[in-house]
């Protein structure tokens, strides 16, 4: 499939109704189709992976041509050269989330960019820095705790800036840090309340909000639950190790 074939099919999803929602969430549309998000991703599904057609969907713009180009696009084959041209064009925090959450996290370089972007003056290239924070705190199962916590210090600093994307986005990556596990969100909830003490509007915002959600009693259970279950595993793994031992002697 070509871009002006993807394009066509996009146009033929169109909706007058979908531009005016977007609108609404303050996403510019004046590169906008209006397609919504679900046929979107059916699309991105029945197309595949393919590097070249996502450089060739970014390059025309549209904001649901950039959307399946980040859905559609190979990790393993974007550069750092290619993420610093595609942070660069983002104008919006749909734009901006989708690379991070779809692309950008999955790449080798993720970690470094996270900090990287975190001290960027733009608006959406500083989201960027949060939105793949908390991208890879939902979606890099294997990372070690420390990693995490090298990034509350970004947190922490960018907590004052008053910008609304950049305030939401710091505080999405606090509160997905924080729902990791018992120890993060510990760790989380000590960080959120350190940051209420900065008295900036921004800062008290983000710690009220992260500090409603990661001690609520539904994410504490939830984290609860999944540090027993977490146990359990490892006291079957043991035990089983056990008795391999002893049938071994």
């Amino acid at each position: 499939m070509t871009a002006e074939q993807v394009l066509d099919r996009l146009r033929a999803l169109a909706s007058a109704a979908v531009v005016r929602s977007l609108a609404r969430f303050a996403i510019p549309t004046n590169n906008a189709l209006g397609v919504s998000t679900l046929p979107q991703r059916k699309l991105a599904r029945e197309i595949g992976r393919s590097h070249a057609l996502a450089q060739a969907l970014w390059k025309t713009g549209i904001l649901e041509a950039r959307g399946i180009a980040a859905l559609i696009d190979d990790a393993t084959l974007v550069t750092e050269a290619q993420a610093e041209r595609w942070v660069r064009d983002f104008d919006s925090w749909a734009v901006c989330d989708g690379c991070c959450f779809e692309l950008f996290d999955k790449t080798p370089f993720a970690w470094r960019k996270a900090l990287e972007w975190s001290r960027r003056e733009r608006e959406f290239e500083k989201r960027a820095g949060f939105a793949l924070m908390a991208a890879l705190a939902r979606h890099d199962r294997g990372a070690a705790d420390a990693r995490f916590k090298r990034f509350l210090a970004a947190i922490r600093r960018e907590s004052g800036d008053p910008r609304n994307f950049v305030r939401k986005a710091v505080n999405w990556a606090l509160r997905e840090i924080g729902k990791r596990n018992l120890r993060l969100n510990r760790v989380a909830v000590r960080e959120a309340r350190e940051i209420r003490a900065l008295g900036t509007p921004s800062a008290r915002w983000i710690a009220a909000d992260a500090l409603r959600e990661l001690t609520s009693a539904a994410v504490q259970l939830r984290l609860k639950a999944k540090s027993k279950g977490r146990g359990q595993v490892q006291t079957r793994r043991k035990r089983l190790s056990k008795r391999r031992r002893e049938t071994d002697v």
